[in-house]
């Protein structure tokens, strides 16, 4: 963060000091809600959970280097105390956002949004020093923190917005207003929390009704392959840019196609140039993603070649999406197992059947989750695609949206071995340790409650172990 002395922080923040001898003090580094991840010079924010009280670590925080709290009540060492701790590090990050002057780009979506903000970080990081959110750090929490990461030296933002309700992304654009906005698609992602699909576009609109006007330099990003997502368009006062595989696209893909290996391939154009691009991430989905960066990326300045160049050497820095694992019995893991949609489950499949040309493939998933009235028949669609593609064997996991899962496979023509259902986590991999064989590919998948990494770790972990009984 730039630096700020406590008096400052406590007038944008409204809070009173306490225990501050000096109140010139400023803190240099890190603003935090984790005591782990106290630097010399921190702030820590003290939010109160359900379960931890970020009080309750007031003075290991301080021994640690922190230099104040920023806490809903005194704790006898430096503290910053407020009525709202939530709403007091909102307005610190839009009060520093505003300071820096950075520009700053937000993107929301029902899918692929961890995916393509890493890969837009890693194309503008070409061009000058970007800060993006880290993971999946999304929500009015952790996007404050990322925005107050950034320094005086920071050139771009990149920030996640993700929405569980109308207002939820305006709240967000408040804190952050974002210079440019993206906007990747309209999916089933949370449809029984929104209550559908019109109702899930109109909460992700919000994001470019809140972009300055093209005159002012506000650039809207729109998926032209996605109808809700296009009709935004009418909706903003920004410069509107489309991306997508239509031929009305401004940023576009053609000739795509998918490797052996299952990475995708294609010849980029944009209005300044075209180039070719080979990713090296896996599945057909990443070229929407790719687009939706380079859109971005040409907006603010970047070449065709070089941003081509810059997707081509892309990787994944978010853990657990379509992460891949070669084992040294030549049994490949794909664990894509961080979250689960229908949208992104049936990219998923889609993937899994490329990189398992010529080899016996498996798909263990688990449900999708906040599907409301949709879960039966998304579940159910799932199971049938699996079968449709080819896919060796389906192993569904855990209670009755799994069983629809298996259900659908079974009345697409999935009979035998070709699907099970099993309890749990455990139950999966004991099943895959016993019959996995050299050169299978297994995709590992389901919403985040599910936590079916732990299938994939521990079938990583049994290869390993079979390399050093080898040896």
């Amino acid at each position: 963060m730039i630096a700020l002395s406590l008096a400052e922080i406590a007038e944008v923040v409204g809070g009173q000091t306490h225990d501050i001898p000096d109140p010139s003090v400023q803190v240099t580094g890190p603003v935090v809600r984790d005591s782990r991840e106290v630097q010399p010079g921190s702030l820590f924010v003290a939010f109160v959970g359900e379960r931890v009280d970020g009080h309750d670590y007031a003075d290991a925080v301080v021994q640690a280097g922190a230099v104040a709290l920023l806490a809903s009540r005194p704790v006898g060492v430096p503290a910053i105390v407020v009525d709202d701790v939530q709403s007091a590090l909102g307005a610190l990050a839009r009060h520093v956002v505003r300071r820096l002057g950075t520009t700053l780009v937000a993107l929301t979506g029902s899918a692929g949004k961890t995916s393509t903000k890493d890969l837009i970080a890693q194309v503008l990081s070409r061009k000058a020093p970007t800060v993006f959110t880290p993971g999946s750090f999304n929500n009015e929490i952790g996007l404050p923190l990322t925005a107050l990461s950034a320094t005086a030296e920071t050139r771009f933002l990149v920030l996640e917005m993700g929405a569980r309700g109308i207002g939820h992304i305006r709240y967000l654009t408040d804190l952050t207003p974002p210079k440019i906005g993206l906007v990747l698609n309209v999916g089933t992602a949370h449809i029984g929390e929104f209550g559908g699909r019109e109702q899930i576009a109109q909460a992700k609109g919000e994001l470019v009704e809140a972009l300055p006007s093209a005159e002012d330099g506000g650039a809207a990003i729109l998926n032209a392959d996605d109808p809700l997502v296009r009709a935004m368009a009418s909706r903003t006062k920004a410069k509107v840019i489309l991306f997508g595989e239509s031929g009305e696209a401004d940023v576009r893909a053609e000739n795509v196609r998918l490797t052996d290996s299952g990475q995708p391939a294609f010849s980029l154009h944009t209005p300044s140039g075209c180039s070719e691009v080979t990713m090296r991430l896996y599945g057909e989905h990443h070229v929407s993603n790719a687009l939706a960066a380079a859109a971005v990326a040409h907006e603010l300045g970047m070449s065709a070649d070089e941003i081509a160049t810059a997707l081509s050497e892309a990787g994944s820095l978010s853990r657990w999406r379509m992460e891949v694992t070669e084992r040294p019995d030549g049994v490949t893991i794909v664990n894509d197992a961080y979250n689960a949609n229908p949208e992104s489950m049936r990219a998923a499949l889609r993937a899994l059947a490329a990189m398992g040309k010529g080899r016996r493939t498996w798909a263990v998933l688990g449900k999708m989750a906040e599907l409301g009235d949709e879960a039966l028949a998304e579940h159910d669609a799932v199971g049938r695609l699996a079968v449709r593609l080819n896919v060796g064997k389906l192993v569904a996991v855990g209670g009755r949206e799994a069983s629809w899962l298996q259900l659908g496979a079974y009345n697409e023509g999935s009979w035998g071995e070709e699907s099970v259902h099993v309890s749990d986590a455990q139950a999966a991999v004991d099943l895959l340790r016993s019959e996995l064989r050299p050169g299978d590919v297994v995709l590992v998948k389901a919403s985040r409650s599910v936590g079916l990494e732990s299938v994939a770790q521990a079938l990583i972990e049994t290869g390993a172990e079979g390399e050093v009984a080898a040896r």
